[in-house]
């Protein structure tokens, strides 16, 4: 057996809890059902790139820092199956689970990520299921961010599927406190004052990261007021930018 087929054995095997040799079925419509995902973050992930592209037509900057995908792994699929009481099968997976696919965008400003999820939602091919804005209402540990659940049809060989994507759209101070946030959550056998200390120094930066969104954002509305960069230029001043306004004043 080759590496690649050892390895999608004892990955779907954790995701089923089935036999090794009761397997083989259930592990090819299960590499269908991940592949189906996958493709529908390509497909949202593209979508965003195409809507950066666009826009920073408009702009003087890009409304994107980043874009992340992440195909949520078998074993992490079981798992959440399991504490939620609910049965570890595929069909379980597509009616109880909404973040097996997931694509995070980061930007610069918080305008940006209101902007671009308006835009994402209002394409003809794109349903939003669900929306969490932790922006506006953070979790109680600070943690902030926009999330949306939304199906998208992806094209196969002669068959259309509906597929369900999580989307998150953070600025960079959200993500860095985030990606801050998780790894200290996980530390082991600390004591109980520790514990506290550390949930509330988090808050606190939360609050800090908070306020730097919120100051940045100002800048960019005062500097857009008097055109400068990070506001909208209007073709004439990109083309002075350039230096072709001799031959739009021909």
């Amino acid at each position: 057996m080759s590496d690649r087929g050892y390895y999608d054995q004892q990955m779907y095997k954790a995701l089923l809890d089935t036999p090794l040799e009761s397997l083989h079925d259930n592990l090819i419509e299960a590499q269908k059902l991940m592949t189906y995902y996958k493709c529908a973050m390509y497909e949202v992930e593209t979508k965003f790139k195409v809507l950066n592209e666009h826009l920073s037509l408009m702009h003087d900057q890009n409304p994107i820092d980043s874009i992340k995908t992440r195909l949520k792994s078998p074993e992490s699929i079981g798992r959440k199956l399991k504490l939620r009481g609910l049965p570890l099968s595929l069909e379980s997976i597509e009616k109880n689970l909404t973040d097996i696919a997931g694509v995070r965008v980061i930007c610069p400003f918080v305008d940006d990520i209101y902007m671009l999820a308006d835009c994402l939602i209002s394409q003809d091919d794109v349903e939003l299921l669900e929306k969490k804005d932790y922006i506006k209402n953070p979790k109680p540990n600070g943690y902030r961010s926009l999330h949306l659940i939304i199906r998208i049809p992806i094209f196969l060989h002669k068959e259309k599927r509906s597929v369900t994507v999580e989307v998150q759209l953070r600025t960079i101070a959200m993500e860095f406190w985030a990606n801050t946030e998780h790894r200290l959550r996980y530390k082991k056998d600390l004591p109980p004052q520790i514990v506290e200390s550390i949930s509330n120094d988090l808050k606190e930066s939360a609050t800090l990261s908070a306020m730097l969104d919120e100051k940045v954002l100002n800048i960019k509305k005062q500097l857009s007021e008097v055109g400068s960069p990070g506001g909208v230029w209007d073709l004439t001043d990109r083309l002075k930018l350039l230096g072709m306004q001799k031959t739009v004043s021909q």
